[in-house]
């Protein structure tokens, strides 16, 4: 029953725009799920296609982000304006604006708790470390990450390094047959075999 009501919310929501925070909450989609709605409801200047985005990411401005094809975006924030003018107006007495663009190119990913800054373009195929926050651009192909952001190492660099760990791994052949980023036939004997690897047991917490 409730997965019937669950299907008839995400239908409701897909197809109005309306209900998006009872959507949200109540039905949990997937990255990919939510992505599609925002694609269509979510108000920004473009989308690209595979728009994967957590339900916890914030977009202060959405109609002055511009997304490019297969983009993740996990719990970050974008913020398109700053909001000192309003203190500059009423101190001051200066009517000002300061807001910005934000641009993400193809092929890029935005980690947990980064903050990207207006007039800030993410080139293609590179990443976002979490808890970043990105004030200026980031070259195509590189790793940012820090606070301000900066170099980290190239896109390239860290696939390689993150390969060479995962050859350790005792499971990294579950990880080469599942079907996607996660798949719920194969999670849990991979979590099994996770903790006896980290913790030298089986036991759930």
């Amino acid at each position: 029953m409730k997965g019937w009501i669950r299907k008839a919310v995400a239908h409701y929501a897909h197809a109005t725009g309306r209900g998006g925070t009872f959507y949200r909450r109540f039905c949990r989609p997937s990255g990919l799920e939510w992505g599609a709605y925002l694609t269509r409801w979510g108000n920004f200047h473009s989308v690209g296609t595979n728009f994967f985005v957590n339900t916890g990411c914030k977009f202060l401005d959405p109609s002055l982000v511009r997304i490019g094809n297969s983009v993740g975006l996990s719990d970050c924030t974008l913020i398109g304006h700053d909001g000192v003018v309003l203190l500059i107006e009423h101190r001051f007495g200066k009517h000002l604006d300061s807001v910005g663009f934000i641009d993400i190119k193809d092929n890029c990913f935005i980690g947990h708790g980064a903050i990207i800054m207006p007039r800030v373009t993410i080139g293609p195929e590179s990443i976002v470390a979490a808890g970043a926050v990105v004030t200026k651009d980031v070259p195509p192909g590189t790793v940012y990450g820090g606070n301000p952001a900066e170099f980290i190492c190239t896109t390239e660099q860290l696939i390689k390094r993150v390969e060479a760990r995962c050859e350790a791994y005792p499971w990294i052949d579950l990880v080469k047959q599942r079907n996607g980023a996660y798949d719920p036939e194969v999670e849990p004997l991979l979590m099994a075999q996770r903790r006896q690897y980290f913790f030298g047991d089986s036991k759930n917490g």
